[in-house]
């Protein structure tokens, strides 16, 4: 179970990753060394899966943000296991979901251009022999960054 503390100690660290014991301490009300052991803990325990950097898909050459439907023909298990390995090989798709619905996939995918995105719609999605339909949504503007998981 997650005490008060640890839900705020998690809040913090989800807008910060960087925040060393003292600093997360500071904003806790704890010691740097329980602060540190609380998160810690946290990580141990599987509550904090790992640390990243955010990064500007603009500066990186990054112009297009879409998301990809996909409906497949066919749902046999060794299918749908060559198709996880095909999306795992494309660096455009940053995270990819199963649904219920129509769509059995959505993929959430950044590409330099839209000429880039037509290349990894038909050249590389719909050639794959279970793949029945893709749709995609161009994204205009994301008005709400994503967001830390609430704690």
């Amino acid at each position: 179970m997650l005490d008060p503390t640890d839900s705020r100690l998690l809040a913090e660290v989800q807008r910060n990753a960087m925040l060393t014991a003292q600093d997360l301490g500071d904003c806790l009300n704890l010691s740097a060394s329980q602060a540190a052991r609380r998160r810690q803990r946290l990580e141990q325990e599987g509550f904090i899966t790992g640390y990243a950097a955010r990064l500007a898909p603009q500066r990186l050459g990054l112009t297009v943000q879409a998301f990809v439907q996909v409906q497949m023909a066919s749902h046999a298990p060794e299918t749908a296991r060559a198709f996880g390995q095909l999306i795992a090989t494309l660096p455009e798709v940053i995270s990819a979901w199963t649904l219920t619905g129509e769509a059995d996939y959505l993929l959430r995918v950044w590409c330099a251009d839209l000429p880039a995105l037509n290349r990894l719609i038909h050249e590389r999605l719909l050639p794959h022999p279970a793949v029945a339909r893709v749709q995609s949504q161009i994204v205009m503007d994301q008005f709400k960054a994503d967001a830390p998981l609430p704690t």
